[in-house]
């Protein structure tokens, strides 16, 4: 476990104190998991590592992702109850996360790469891949990068 008192394993070990003081059951399995997924990347491969706060956070979206993604297939198959405690499980992870950045924030970097791109002379479907990582740079752990996949191929297309 990390020293610095300000990483994100710090904070999660010390909610996850909190939490069981408290008896919330939600956000202390919840809490339990994610460390346990940050201990198997940890222990992942050859050697053991310990994660840095980057390394972690990833872990973290990694964790997110998988919750996001059961809760719809839950409700695809008329599954309530089960979809309720996979976005209850986001809704803790999602504490640790940066905010979402706001779809008009990113539709405007998108738009500003896809005229770079336009400029150089590539456009359309050429024009994908660079477009993205343009934009996943320059919005960071802000935006997944499904939807900065969908948004960059619609207005290349359009």
């Amino acid at each position: 476990m990390s020293n610095d008192p300000d990483s994100v394993k710090q904070r999660l070990q010390s909610d996850l104190t909190t939490a069981m003081k408290a008896r919330d059951e939600v956000t202390t399995s919840t809490l339990r998991m994610v460390r346990a997924a940050i201990m198997n990347a940890e222990v992942a491969g050859d050697t053991a590592v310990e994660l840095d706060d980057e390394q972690v956070m990833a872990v973290l979206r990694s964790e997110a992702k998988k919750r996001a993604e059961s809760a719809a297939v839950y409700e695809e198959n008329g599954r309530a109850e089960s979809a309720a405690k996979e976005r209850a499980e986001l809704e803790v992870i999602e504490r640790y996360l940066p905010a979402a950045m706001s779809d008009d924030d990113l539709a405007a970097i998108v738009d500003e790469e896809v005229a770079a791109a336009a400029a150089n002379g590539t456009e359309g479907g050429k024009a994908m891949g660079m477009v993205i990582k343009a934009v996943r740079e320059r919005a960071g752990d802000t935006a997944d990068g499904a939807r900065i996949a969908a948004l960059v191929k619609s207005r290349l297309a359009g």
